[in-house]
């Protein structure tokens, strides 16, 4: 039986020092979160979540040096086993998209509070894809403008049927412990599934999966 995480390890990446030491010290509160390092920049957080592997990097875009998103790229690179939450100042789809894009499996704007940021990660750390009310919608919306016509559905990357029935539920927005309720799956079978579906895919989250399978018409939001 595989023992359970009983603390989640987060690493932090923030340049400006006032807004990084209140946010260490307020997910220093959760018990449940344990917080393993903080960088400034982007080359020194890559350099520290490469060697310290944490479960989660929580990450601001707007960086001295490599952004955010370039972080992602080369964080899901070397180690790709680390889910990375944005937290950020910028509230527009295209940044959420680019950010999921590299690899982030969550995006939240600085302005939510603690309880916010807390349930975030637990959400990520289930499996699940974080993305803000605020944008939310111009963003599913976003995604429903690349949804092609489902013509003639193909079968472009070779996904067995277990694979298109994860698919479709993780389009409908179920996270990895809701899809394995529905197909009567254990959800590391469920992860399980959709790190194959991302090998064959060439992606690294959700929601890329998500928008590949809209743009070839093979799932529908």
């Amino acid at each position: 039986m595989t023992e359970a995480i009983t603390s989640t390890r987060i690493f932090v990446v923030e340049d400006q020092p006032a807004l990084l030491k209140n946010l260490l010290k307020v997910l220093a509160t959760f018990p449940e979160l344990e917080i393993v390092g903080s960088a400034q920049d982007g080359e020194s957080g890559v350099e520290q979540v490469v060697a310290l592997k944490p479960h989660l990097l929580l990450l601001d875009l707007e960086l001295p040096g490599i952004d955010g998103i370039e972080v992602t790229r080369r964080v899901k690179r070397k180690a790709p086993d680390v889910e990375i939450l944005i937290l950020t100042s910028f509230d527009n789809e295209q940044k959420v998209y680019e950010a999921i894009q590299a690899g982030a499996s969550g995006y939240l704007v600085k302005r939510v509070g603690p309880e916010k940021i807390r349930s975030g990660i637990k959400e990520v750390m289930e499996g699940g894809t974080v993305i803000e009310a605020v944008i939310a919608k111009r963003f599913w919306n976003y995604f429903h403008s690349v949804q092609s016509k489902p013509a003639t559905l193909t079968n472009p990357w070779n996904l067995t049927p277990l694979e298109f029935d994860v698919l479709r539920f993780v389009a409908k927005g179920l996270s990895n412990a809701e899809v394995g309720q529905v197909m009567t799956l254990e959800r590391r079978t469920v992860r399980t599934h959709l790190s194959h579906i991302y090998r064959k895919m060439g992606i690294n989250s959700h929601v890329e999966a998500v928008v590949m399978a809209l743009k070839a018409g093979i799932v529908e939001l």
